[in-house]
């Protein structure tokens, strides 16, 4: 017998190794295992469908003993009171009924004749309900008591949804690793942000709606709709990135926000995906939308 260091993975990899580690005491070895300490974390969610699945996350982070902090707008459709982690809350300069209004176009559009292009999402009736999403981080650091309560908490990373932008301005104000829960962003800013490459004769554009296997025709076109995202993506964070100079000391672009990013949590699977490069950093995470079914009846 003798004595042996233990660094495990955690998830999957622990069940595998575990029986093996507990083999190895049953034979007599003395085992030391080192497990990660538990920290604190940040939390910046988005409202709606997003937070059902980020909310699951957060309260398993807090069941391993980690001490979350969530911050929040007063106006919300899902965003509410938790038993488990600390929730502070700030005004909006808007109402529900105006966020229910914005909304409502924004659905409708997407139902009757949704956008075909980045233009179309940029400069259609749909902008509107963005830049309400994107506005809730002005009133997030207009109100200076919350900020000075963060400051006071040295916070480990922040765990945040980039859909509206805020999370990530938080994380660069605060100096803080960022790790972002998402299915996707807008316009090219993952491959970019991450440094992923992502050849256009071979990855389509979301707007193309193609498959992985292009003509000469598609790819012609898909490096056309990668101009256009470029050309208009910087109109279609205007207002976020009118809100970030505000609040950060320097100036930033949006691709400079997304750059930050330590950690991209993405929820949905390689295979599912196009064949295409991923960096160390990205880690699919598909499947975690999924409800945990009971075992089947023996």
């Amino acid at each position: 017998a003798g004595k042996l260091l233990v660094v495990p993975m955690d998830g999957s990899h622990w069940f595998t190794m575990r029986s093996v580690v507990e083999k190895l005491v049953h034979r007599g070895n003395e085992v030391v295992a080192v497990m990660p300490e538990a920290g604190k974390l940040l939390v910046v969610p988005m409202d709606g469908s997003h937070w059902f699945t980020m909310r699951s996350v957060v309260e398993k982070l807090v069941h391993r003993g980690n001490e979350v902090v969530a911050v929040m707008p007063e106006v919300s459709w899902q965003l509410g009171q938790s038993l488990n982690f600390t929730m502070k809350t700030y005004s909006t300069s808007y109402t529900v009924e105006d966020l229910n209004r914005e909304f409502k176009i924004f659905a409708d559009t997407q139902w009757k004749t949704p956008e075909q292009s980045m233009y179309g999402l940029a400069m259609g009736s749909s902008k509107a309900f963005f830049d309400i999403t994107f506005s809730r981080c002005r009133s997030l650091f207009n109100d200076k008591k919350l900020v000075e309560y963060l400051k006071e908490i040295s916070f480990d990373a922040v765990f945040l949804d980039p859909f509206d932008v805020c999370g990530l301005v938080v994380a660069k104000y605060f100096s803080l690793p960022s790790v972002v829960f998402t299915r996707g962003v807008f316009c090219h800013h993952l491959d970019d942000g991450a440094q992923c490459p992502s050849p256009l004769s071979y990855v389509p554009r979301v707007f193309l709606m193609s498959s992985y296997a292009l003509s000469f025709m598609e790819r012609i076109r898909n490096h056309l709709i990668y101009l256009e995202e470029h050309l208009f993506c910087s109109y279609f964070f205007q207002t976020a990135l009118e809100v970030a100079c505000e609040i950060l000391p320097t100036p930033v672009t949006i691709g400079d926000l997304f750059s930050q990013i330590s950690i991209w949590l993405l929820r949905t699977d390689f295979v599912l995906e196009y064949p295409r490069p991923v960096m160390p950093n990205m880690i699919f995470i598909g499947g975690i939308n999924c409800h945990q079914r009971k075992p089947l009846p023996k």
